[in-house]
């Protein structure tokens, strides 16, 4: 039931997004276990994500394969998805490549009512952003702050629902910055602890 309702939705999303931008876009939709009470939220997919079309693959796919088994929870436990499903990119004038870009706060408007419908269906206990922008929407709190807030869990309002938000870094985050990565660890420690509590 929960499938078809998220198969549905992903075909309005794709048909919306579209005709918004005049063009074929490639998305990445969320994945996973819809009947999970965990959900993931990432940023937005990056370009190994849209080859393969699914969230999380390549290197932030190791970064969340440590993740859980650090949780000790099973990936098919799991729902996976982005605030912003399409890849936002920038073009380097100098070799011509795409790399990719934090979502502006029009991309992010764009997708924000489709993630709220999207949760809505799956129904969450627990939600775990990565990283600010995740956060930030999911909060509804353009000032909500990863650094001060990482590793806590929060109550939250999200469209028509009530659910417990766990903010942590982005995984990619501590790739650039090394020493995030105890701070990261140990906030996966209480996320873990958490779960356990409230199983």
């Amino acid at each position: 039931m929960k499938e078809n309702l998220l198969e549905s939705l992903n075909r309005e999303l794709k048909e919306y997004i579209d005709d918004l931008y005049q063009q074929a876009t490639p998305l990445v939709f969320g994945g996973g276990n819809p009947d999970s009470q965990i959900v993931l939220i990432g940023e937005a997919p990056g370009k190994n994500e849209v080859l393969q079309g699914r969230p999380f693959v390549g290197q932030a796919g190791k970064n969340l394969d440590e993740f859980i088994d650090i949780l000790e929870i099973e990936k098919s436990d799991l729902y996976i998805t982005n605030v912003v499903k399409m890849r936002p990119y920038k073009i380097n004038e100098q070799t011509g490549r795409e790399s990719n870009r934090t979502p502006t706060k029009k991309e992010i408007g764009v997708f924000t009512s489709f993630l709220m419908r999207e949760l809505e269906i799956v129904r969450p206990k627990l939600v775990v952003t990565l990283g600010n922008i995740a956060l930030k929407c999911i909060s509804q709190d353009e000032k909500a702050s990863i650094g001060s807030l990482h590793g806590n869990p929060i109550e939250v309002e999200f469209g028509k629902q009530n659910f417990w938000l766990f903010p942590l870094y982005h995984p990619a985050s501590i790739i650039y910055k090394a020493d995030l990565k105890d701070t990261y660890i140990e906030d996966l420690h209480k996320l873990k602890d958490y779960i356990k509590k409230s199983s």
